[in-house]
């Protein structure tokens, strides 16, 4: 494992990103299980993960390791959550905030049960005072929401729960909040909004041809 805890396999002569898995001997959807120097490791698909597409994209720092606490909003059914939980292990906790309560089903069975790092939250993030799982502060807050105000909503959740030079890592989904207005103008629009709060800009990461019209922003909190 590199130091910044990212692991890069090779299969069938290319590389490829992976993660050491958790739950040996399962998969979460469907990706390829891969073993490597006696080791389990799941291929971490970057048309299914956009912070594997991120991490394809260049980006220069990566803020989980084995430890790690963190907030994720929109965990869905458990994809990209399950790939973190790899790279924290036992030592660390993932708090992943769902809504959905269908969707939220799928990432308890596949997930959560499996996994004791995951702490799956059936709640609303635009009212983050109300996961009542959670306990004290996290290191990183993961946004990854559909909403015309998930910028909002991560920088609520990072005032209540993000600690002091901790990362907000925001997935911009450039059509939910405008569907007429250049992509890269919409992002660069949202930066702004974090900076105004209380963030520090450290990349904007354009997740094309992984996700289109999709951006990713890791910001530093710096209140």
């Amino acid at each position: 494992m590199n130091s910044d805890s990212k692991i890069w396999v090779y299969v069938d002569g290319q590389k490829c990103l992976a993660t050491p898995n958790l739950d040996e001997g399962n998969t979460v959807y469907g990706e390829r299980l891969i073993r490597d120097n006696h080791k389990e490791f799941r291929q971490w698909d970057v048309y299914r993960s956009k912070l594997a597409a991120a991490i394809q994209k260049g980006m220069r720092d990566f803020p989980f390791g084995v430890g790690s606490r963190v907030l994720y909003l929109g965990a869905s059914t458990g994809t990209t959550v399950s790939h973190i939980s790899d790279i924290i292990g036992n030592e660390g906790i993932l708090f992943a905030v769902e809504p959905a309560v269908r969707v939220a089903r799928e990432l308890l069975e596949n997930v959560a049960t499996r996994r004791y790092n995951v702490i799956p939250i059936v709640e609303d993030g635009r009212r983050p005072k109300s996961y009542y799982s959670i306990f004290g502060t996290v290191q990183t807050v993961y946004c990854d929401i559909a909403q015309p105000d998930q910028t909002d909503i991560a920088i609520e959740n990072c005032k209540v729960y993000l600690e002091k030079g901790g990362v907000l890592l925001l997935v911009v989904k450039s059509r939910s909040i405008d569907v007429v207005k250049d992509p890269r103008v919409v992002i660069q629009e949202e930066a702004k909004k974090l900076e105004s709060n209380g963030f520090i800009i450290q990349q904007i990461i354009d997740l094309e041809p992984f996700d289109k019209d999709h951006g990713m922003i890791y910001a530093v909190y710096s209140k």
